[in-house]
Order: structure tokens, then sequence, then C-alpha cells
């Protein structure tokens, strides 16, 4: 009774901009998730898996469980062959590397 018919039909045409509106804060959140929390990780991810790929004999390792040793021998592309006390030698699976603490010097070449 009060409402005029054009003030009625006006708030229908005035729903679209007010959807893009907001749909802005969820494209705002998976931005700064995305930055914040994503991009981090993946970053870390090729480190570790590039710090891996580079394992060599002599390098002094720390694994996942805590122990410190000496990469014996590179058994294959999945495992390598840890010194963990003199005569003791275990085989780690490679992903279970978290730390290289020390690298050995790669072999010069007597050309």
């Amino acid at each position: 009774m009060f409402i005029t018919p054009a003030y009625a039909q006006s708030a229908g045409v005035a729903g679209a901009p007010d959807f893009l509106v907001s749909l802005l804060p969820f494209v705002a959140i998976f931005a700064i998730m995305y930055f914040l929390i994503i991009r981090p990780q993946r970053q870390r991810m090729k480190q570790h898996q590039e710090m891996v790929a580079n394992l060599r004999r002599g390098d002094t390792i720390v694994t996942t469980g805590g122990l410190i040793g000496k990469v014996a021998k590179v058994v294959d592309d999945g495992e390598v062959q840890v010194e963990i006390g003199e005569g003791v030698k275990v085989r780690v699976v490679r992903s279970m590397v978290q730390e290289v603490r020390s690298k050995t010097e790669p072999a010069k070449e007597n050309a």
C-alpha cells in the first residue's frame, strides 16, 4: 500500500553488481592463501627434491627419524646406504632425508 510499483521493480535490477561484490572476498581469501601457504610449500618441496636428488657418497645427513650419519653408498634412485656408526650401515629411503649437514666436494677430474 505504501510502496510504489516503480520502487519495487528497481530492486531486482540492482542485484547483479551485488553478486560480483559478494564474490570478491572469496577471491581475495584464495589469493592470500595461495601466496602465504601454497606457493611457499611448493618451493620447499622443490628444494627438498633437489637436495635429495643431489645426495652423494660422503655427505653427512639427518633423517626425519633423527639419525645422523654419512652416506656410504647410493643404492638407487629410491635408497641410500648410511653409516650411522663404525661398521653400522642402514638403508634409508631418500625421501626420509631431512637435511644435508655437510656436502662433499665433487671429485676433480685430472685432464
